[in-house]
């Protein structure tokens, strides 16, 4: 999750999450604090980075909804990649140094063909350019100083990879993959694969499980709401905190299974599913948090709201 920074005295509490539309040029954390400023919220965090060359979706929880972020980290990601064929750059992006271009001479059916290779489990060798650490430092840390080190691949999911469209030395492809995809490698393992090279031109994330289809906020109409709406419709454009737990299974709890529940205790919830984690509702409470079903089938609390 992104850095929290220390709340000026007029901060008070909001809970929820902002679908924040991120603009071109800005780091997750420079649009993580902008937003956090206009909610005057004392707690936020994002839930996972989008390099300043990238635009779109950036979830970002406020308050209490900051104990589930972990959990979209953790989810499948939706990209739409711009690829620049035939040309090679330092960082696999836009922003690097131009280090060879080469002809294109490349066919709509050649891309087909080649795509079907780099679909579903793939291994990626992590870029120098990124925020994995090696002996404590950040890797483009050592990239910047000219020092380059041996990465291990990691294994990656591309569930959906799909061309858009294709325009001669232009390329552009649909992505759904797994969280820890690098979307510039994967451009560039494309680019190889065709014999022409590639590299990241822009990138947008437009989804972020289980968040496809709801609004979008940029910063500027965050800033309109406030002005001419009020305090009132601004809170208005967060979604629920259950809402990143939309696609999870659900169990309700009578009163007696929340009360043991709260005080850490684990409890036997009758029809609960077999294992994994599920999202709790207390009777007449609503959302209470995340449980976690036990070996022996009881639902152990794994993370609560703070009770009010």
């Amino acid at each position: 999750m992104g850095r929290r920074s220390r709340k000026p005295r007029d901060y008070r509490d909001v809970d929820g999450i902002l679908l924040l539309d991120k603009p071109l040029g800005l780091s997750s954390n420079k649009a993580l604090q902008a937003a956090r400023h206009v909610f005057k919220a004392n707690k936020a965090g994002h839930t996972g980075s989008l390099d300043p060359l990238a635009t779109g979706l950036l979830p970002i929880c406020f308050g209490e909804a900051t104990k589930f972020s972990a959990f979209l980290l953790e989810a499948a990601k939706h990209y739409r990649a711009e690829c620049r064929l035939g040309v090679v750059t330092s960082t696999g992006d836009a922003e690097g140094e131009v280090l060879e271009t080469r002809p294109v001479a490349v066919t709509l059916e050649q891309v087909e063909s080649v795509l079907p290779r780099f679909r579903g489990r793939i291994q990626q060798i992590p870029p120098m350019h990124s925020a994995l650490k090696h002996q404590g430092e950040r890797l483009y840390n050592l990239a910047r100083k000219g020092i380059e080190v041996e990465r291990e691949p990691r294994e990656v999911e591309i569930h959906a990879l799909e061309t858009v469209e294709f325009d001669g030395d232009r390329l552009l492809l649909d992505i759904h993959c797994s969280k820890g995809t690098y979307v510039r490698t994967l451009v560039e393992d494309i680019g190889e694969a065709l014999g022409c090279g590639a590299s990241l031109s822009a990138l947008e994330r437009t989804g972020v499980e289980p968040f496809r289809d709801q609004r979008r906020y940029t910063l500027d109409q965050l800033r309109e709401i406030r002005e001419q709406q009020g305090d009132a419709a601004l809170l208005d454009c967060l979604l629920p905190i259950e809402a990143a737990l939309a696609d999870w299974p659900e169990i309700e709890l009578s009163s007696a299974m929340s009360f043991y529940l709260k005080q850490g205790q684990p409890v036997q919830v009758p029809g609960a599913p077999l294992e994994g984690l599920l999202r709790l509702r207390g009777e007449g409470e609503g959302f209470l948090g995340v449980g976690q079903i036990l070996d022996d089938g009881r639902v152990a609390p794994k993370r609560l709201l703070k009770a009010h």
